[in-house]
């Protein structure tokens, strides 16, 4: 049973999240935010993203986001000191669990030597998917055009760059399969 000062306690949290929910989304245009969401840390967007966040999800440390693109988080995940930039798009779905890592759906540069220094084209960028229910540990890179398989578990560490499939778990630099769930 809960008495009176653990239902005052809850009513003066849920009234710090929605004060901060309020002081983003008045601070950042571009930022839509959902039903419940809970930022205990902070959000910082930068050049123009454009960011929707779904009910529930959790913020904590400082959560990055950067470039021209849009990234559309899903309802109750958490994203712990993350770091999304995006030219065009980054897609997480539901339930995912996001710690400590990078998500980069760009090079940011050519990669022929003659052209680094021009202006990024088309080819170097490619939209990110995460599906419903996926853990991507510290300190992990998810590189452009990747898409991660529902259920599945990225390791820490662990560098993406080719699709991941459904109930796997994948770590290394390159990522490799180190388990498959059974259904």
């Amino acid at each position: 049973m809960v008495g009176a000062g653990g239902n005052r306690r809850g009513l003066a949290v849920r009234v710090v999240f929605a004060v901060k929910r309020g002081w983003y989304t008045l601070r950042y245009p571009r930022l839509t935010l959902g039903r419940g969401v809970e930022i205990r840390g902070r959000i910082r967007l930068r050049r123009g993203v454009r960011v929707s966040i779904g009910d529930r999800t959790r913020i904590n440390k400082l959560v990055r986001f950067a470039g021209p693109g849009e990234v559309r988080v899903g309802a109750d995940c958490l994203l712990n000191a993350t770091w999304i930039g995006t030219w065009t798009s980054v897609t997480i779905g539901d339930r995912c669990l996001l710690s400590d890592c990078e998500l980069l759906d760009n090079d940011f540069h050519n990669l022929p030597p003659e052209q680094r220094h021009d202006p990024p084209v088309p080819a170097t960028r490619a939209p990110i998917t995460i599906e419903d229910n996926v853990w991507i540990g510290a300190h992990a890179l998810v590189m452009k055009g990747v898409r991660i398989g529902r259920d599945s578990v990225v390791g820490a560490a662990t560098v993406v760059r080719t699709d991941v499939p459904p109930r796997v778990v994948v770590a290394g630099n390159p990522q490799q399969t180190v388990k498959k769930f059974n259904d």
